[in-house]
């Protein structure tokens, strides 16, 4: 499973953990930093990839680091959700990690604030790595909460359009939409009722379908999700209400909320081969980088197009941009090897070869902005508008917050209400989402 997603099946159960965690660690930061990254020493490095292939490619870059530094030995440990993580950082000893790498993005700011993870801004000092100049604006965002920088980016995800060429050529579409009126012109034009239901759906716009979340529609709108007091700023922002509307009138325009939710009843497995871009079902897809993979694997019988997301219509000129996401490496607090931790860290994260490498092999999209324009990076033609995405300085990413991902929730909660009619008074929920967000953080504190 893609890495984006599996942060959100964990990010709950993540948030609940890290608090727990949050006493045990406090003050440890810096205090255990003092160890010789030249002595022969071991590293216990936990992540939570699980595929065969992403293991295998895990391994290949621990064991190019473990050339170039043979006095650090590396113990690798796969498939960790972060609540295991935290487990094993409670309960300490010599088996804890010391390097973390985790999907969930969205746990940044309770990683940073509890102190589970120590900040890396003294190390990336110490090595003379300038972080904004090394990452992508988006990934050097999410990384860090109130100036601390607790995480590094480890490859990433961007959201962008997949199309059936085909089928715009045979609606006379000659290139995919590029503003959010066109999508909704071609979304229509693509579309094929049969009976009370469908032949061909043009997009699945309920967000209930798959990866087609609010963050990953609003990020076109570039949005402000906090004030610069740290309040949710949903109820002020035009960009929320926009994209609340726009999500609304084409679920209305494409039949309707309960049509669409029969139709969505009727779709195969995420991650399978009847996923309904690949049937052909649906005739374009929000997703990631991973989905032309998938069709492929899965056989799709026509030809596949890959462009970036539509825009605001009077945003034309940020067109390119996308949502962008990541895996993220940090160094615990808990562990008594720092030094040599960071060393890891920073190979895994800001060495062009070890970031290329690791991209090429597990299809991710590389985390650095040299990564990104090397020539040794082997890919698809299409996979290269993801690159596009993820160097665009208009794209975007959610921010960091104490509480980890508890406001995205309370933002896709009140979507699902909106599209199907439960809540009618957009500004009311809105404000009512926005007052939920404060408290649910002042609480955290």
């Amino acid at each position: 499973m893609p890495e984006s997603r599996r942060a959100t099946a964990v990010a709950l159960a993540a948030t609940a953990s890290i608090a727990l965690l949050a006493t045990a660690c406090t003050g440890s930061t810096g205090s255990s930093a003092n160890d010789d990254a030249s002595k022969e020493t071991t590293l216990n490095f936990w992540h939570g990839w699980s595929t065969p292939s992403e293991v295998k490619g895990v391994q290949a870059n621990v064991d190019a680091f473990e050339k170039e530094h043979p006095n650090i030995h590396v113990k690798v440990v796969g498939n960790m959700t972060d609540d295991k993580v935290n487990q094993a950082l409670r309960a300490g000893g010599s088996k804890a990690p010391d390097v973390i790498s985790s999907f969930t993005t969205n746990n940044v700011g309770k990683f940073c604030s509890s102190g589970a993870w120590v900040d890396l801004n003294p190390f990336f000092k110490k090595s003379g790595i300038a972080p904004e100049k090394t990452f992508p604006k988006t990934m050097n965002e999410y990384t860090q909460f109130e100036g601390n920088r607790c995480a590094a980016p480890l490859l990433g995800d961007a959201y962008g359009l997949y199309y059936n060429k085909d089928e715009f050529k045979k609606a006379g579409i000659k290139s995919p939409p590029k503003t959010w009126s066109e999508f909704t012109s071609v979304a229509k034009k693509l579309t094929k009722t049969k009976g009370d239901s469908y032949e061909q759906l043009g997009f699945m716009p309920n967000y209930h379908g798959y990866e087609s979340t609010t963050e990953h529609y609003f990020g076109q709108w570039s949005p402000t999700y906090f004030d610069k007091s740290g309040k949710s700023n949903i109820a002020k922002d035009p960009a929320f209400a926009a994209g609340f509307n726009y999500q609304k009138k084409l679920v209305d325009e494409l039949g309707g909320y309960q049509k669409l939710e029969k139709y969505r009843s009727s779709f195969g497995d995420e991650w399978g081969a009847k996923h309904p871009f690949h049937t052909g079902q649906v005739a374009m897809q929000m997703d990631g980088p991973w989905r032309l993979g998938m069709a492929q694997e899965a056989k799709a019988d026509f030809d596949i197009g890959v462009a970036p997301l539509p825009v605001p219509d009077d945003q034309k000129e940020t067109y390119g941009k996308g949502y962008v996401t990541g895996t993220i490496a940090g160094i615990a607090a808990t562990s008594k090897k720092q030094n040599a931790s960071w060393e890891l860290v920073k190979y895994m994260t800001t060495n062009t070869d070890a970031v290329v490498n690791f991209s090429n092999a597990i299809h991710n999209v590389p985390s650095t902005l040299a990564a990104l324009k090397s020539p040794k990076l082997k890919y698809d033609p299409r996979f290269k508008t993801f690159l596009d995405i993820a160097a665009n300085p208009d794209s975007t990413t959610t921010p960091a917050s104490i509480n980890g991902g508890p406001y995205l929730v309370s933002v896709q909660n009140l979507g699902f209400d909106y599209e199907k009619g439960k809540q009618t008074d957009l500004k009311a929920g809105l404000k009512k989402t926005a007052d939920e967000i404060d408290t649910d953080i002042e609480q955290a504190k």
